[in-house]
């Protein structure tokens, strides 16, 4: 672990942050739109409403991930100057764009609604 390292980490943690705020941003638009519809009217149309948030939400993740991942790999293969501790800023993210993809996916919306259905009790939603 170099300082190079911790900075990638760094990195990496922001653009996470930011792609699961915005994952969680789209998620309440598509409950409350479903609650002032009337649509949102017992546990078993929450998951309807939570794949429609996180739909909505796939492409422009797959478009990030996808930008920042190519625009990291030449880092990788560079050969110039500083591109050894360059490497080690950069091999974090590449590796951690995956699985921040994944957990966006598939762990925020699935925790979303565990919070979600727990907060309001079993019975409203």
């Amino acid at each position: 672990m170099s300082i190079a390292s911790a900075v990638g980490f760094i990195a990496l943690g922001g653009v996470a942050a930011e792609i699961g705020i915005v994952m969680v941003v789209y998620l309440n638009q598509a409950v409350a739109a479903r609650r002032a519809k009337g649509e949102l009217n017992g546990e078993h149309n929450l998951p309807q409403a939570i794949i429609e948030g996180a739909a909505l939400r796939v492409r422009p993740i797959a478009m990030t991930v996808a930008v920042i991942i190519a625009g990291l790999l030449p880092i990788m293969w560079g050969n110039g100057t500083g591109a050894e501790i360059m490497r080690r800023i950069a091999a974090p993210m590449i590796g951690g764009m995956v699985t921040a993809t994944l957990l966006t996916m598939f762990v925020i919306p699935a925790a979303y609604r565990l919070i979600h259905t727990r907060s309001l009790g079993p019975n409203r939603v």
